[in-house]
């Protein structure tokens, strides 16, 4: 499994003046463009600026900088969906080329702010990652890692986002599940099944604690899964 944290973050190799580039990769001032470049969509001397770095083994080419959507789950000050519209599509056009969302943001209003913008965004031009597991405001019946609702709630997500499938399917937060063990029994296998069905391309996990993430990460299912798909 890939996932996102600090230690992932810390291993990157941000490419900037001076660096070496990887294969296919650009630097600043070079003549190479990452691979969500599409000529006509973006600002092509805008993108040139942006400095990008690969995500683990996924193959994927992502912007140092990221579009972060919580705010669109009104977490901070209300706002107007069409400014967050224009404001998504501007950073997109510059280069800006990973997006983090999730149901927990707005109960599923962040992911249809983004299904209605995407439409005007060639699906090359982009990365997107989702997360499931955790849903309402209600303490009670904030998060549900079970296995049926975790497939339930990528299904929930396809749709508001209106995509066939997004690059990166997360487990939120699973130090809050009440063992360990349930995220190992259910949450994983049941993503990895969305894998597998082609309605997400990797899985990950995304939390606080390092040490739950590095706990997942080393278990042996979880192991024998990442040789397996070499995700």
């Amino acid at each position: 499994f890939t996932g996102f944290s600090m230690e992932s973050a810390a291993e990157a190799k941000y490419l900037g003046p001076g660096d070496e580039p990887w294969p296919g990769m650009r630097i600043p001032g070079s003549q190479r463009l990452p691979p969500t470049f599409v000529r006509g969509f973006h600002d092509e001397s805008a993108v040139r600026k942006m400095l990008y770095s690969p995500l683990g083994q996924t193959g994927m080419v992502v912007s140092l900088l990221g579009i972060g959507t919580s705010a669109f789950g009104g977490f901070y000050e209300a706002f107007e969906e069409e400014e967050a519209k224009a404001a998504v599509l501007y950073a997109l056009r510059c280069g800006v080329n990973f997006i983090d969302t999730a149901v927990w943001y707005g109960q599923g209003r962040a992911e249809r702010i983004l299904g209605d913008v995407l439409q005007e965004v060639p699906p090359q031009a982009y990365y997107i990652g989702t997360k499931a597991c955790r849903y309402d405001r209600d303490v009670a019946t904030m998060f549900d890692f079970s296995a049926a609702r975790t497939l339930q709630s990528v299904d929930e997500s396809l749709e508001r986002l209106r995509l066939p499938y997004v690059d990166i399917i997360q487990v939120h937060d699973p130090e809050f599940a009440d063992t360990i063990e349930q995220v190992l029994d259910e949450v994983l296998p049941a993503l990895d099944q969305c894998r597998q069905e082609g309605k997400a391309k990797f899985v990950g996990v995304t939390g606080y604690p390092l040490s739950c993430q590095r706990y997942l990460h080393q278990q042996p299912s979880v192991v024998w899964i990442h040789r397996k798909t070499g995700t």
